[in-house]
């Protein structure tokens, strides 16, 4: 009895000391959704064309028997697509032309697969015929992160997919998604992404406007290069957020107050903190990211995130910032409670 009762001491100080408590001052939600079945991981917001407050948060079930779930701006569970096999990190695209018409997907890792997912939305339907293979002829293949680029110039769009593990160059596999008639098509277009070899890199995260994508290496800081693939630049342009995490750098949204003005916020996850970079870099510098602020948060060890600067409802005037936390739920976050604490 005296060491089980040992063992569990042990078990409890070492849990305490890489994750802090909720903070006093923690931001609170809005809305909590109702659980899923297992383990939530990563939500996307889709926004209703017509009907704003109609918009859906999509976001994955990460287990063996997963899927994913669309939940209304209530944060009740409104439609559940078919099992998956670990999904894991989500994204949305809007006006893919499929079958001759222009729809919107979600987009996942399903990792036991080694696929990608395509879902055809509002509806949460499978369009991939079973999904498409990631990472082939590769020794590490197990895909987690991921991220969607629309190209503004022709409306290309580009799925942008990491790995479990990989080589500490060209992690990331970027693919051209095109449809021919029935079948959907995702060719390898890049590769590219500096790895530090030290845990893993999951979260990603793509500014359309801006062009450029980010993502975490955990437990090093937040990388930046280009999104388009045309451009054929592959050079790093910023490794930022490198100091003030507590452990894992985990995941990136992007909150936009005009074309080229905004907040990147990362995920501090051990510290259930939110850090705040200016999404438009420094004067005269536009990759030098300096830390704005860390903004406490009620999500416990929160790991993927999404926000929308769109009113989408009276408790959600500015916006809405959606986080996953422990607990297999996601956190609503009014904007307006995080713009009160941005200095």
């Amino acid at each position: 009895m005296r060491i089980f009762i040992y063992s569990m001491l042990i078990f409890i100080i070492s849990a305490c000391k890489t994750q802090l408590p909720i903070k006093s001052n923690a931001v609170k939600p809005v809305i909590i959704t109702e659980p899923v079945s297992f383990d939530t991981d990563d939500p996307a917001i889709w926004i209703n064309p017509k009907h704003k407050e109609q918009s859906l948060i999509i976001g994955t079930d990460k287990e063996t028997d997963g899927a994913l779930y669309a939940f209304n701006l209530d944060g009740k569970i409104v439609k559940k697509s078919i099992p998956l096999k670990r999904p894991n990190n989500v994204d949305i695209a809007y006006g893919f032309l499929y079958k001759g018409k222009k729809i919107d997907i979600a987009v996942t890792t399903e990792r036991e697969t080694n696929s990608i997912r395509i879902f055809s939305l509002p509806d949460l339907t499978a369009i991939d015929n079973g999904g498409i293979q990631v990472f082939t002829d590769e020794a590490e293949r197990g895909p987690m992160g991921l991220a969607i680029y629309t190209r503004p110039t022709d409306q290309k769009i580009f799925v942008i997919v990491g790995r479990k593990s990989g080589p500490k160059d060209n992690y990331l596999w970027q693919y051209e998604l095109n449809s021919d008639g029935n079948k959907i098509e995702a060719n390898v277009v890049r590769k590219f992404g500096k790895y530090s070899g030290k845990k893993e890199i999951e979260a990603i995260a793509v500014d359309n406007e801006m062009g450029y994508v980010y993502y975490s290496d955990e437990g090093v800081g937040i990388r930046k290069y280009i999104a388009d693939p045309s451009l054929n630049n592959n050079q790093e342009l910023a490794l930022f957020g490198t100091k003030g995490f507590r452990a894992d750098h985990e995941g990136i949204s992007i909150y936009k107050t005009g074309t080229k003005t905004g907040y990147i916020l990362v995920s501090n996850q051990q510290a259930n903190t939110f850090m705040l970079f200016k999404r438009e870099g420094e004067a005269g510098n536009a990759h030098n990211h300096q830390l704005i602020t860390q903004i406490p948060v009620s999500a416990l060890e929160s790991d993927g995130s999404d926000v929308s600067s769109i009113n989408l409802s009276p408790n959600f005037p500015k916006g809405i910032f959606v986080a996953m936390s422990n607990g297999k739920v996601f956190h609503y976050y009014d904007w307006r409670d995080f713009e009160k604490l941005i200095k």
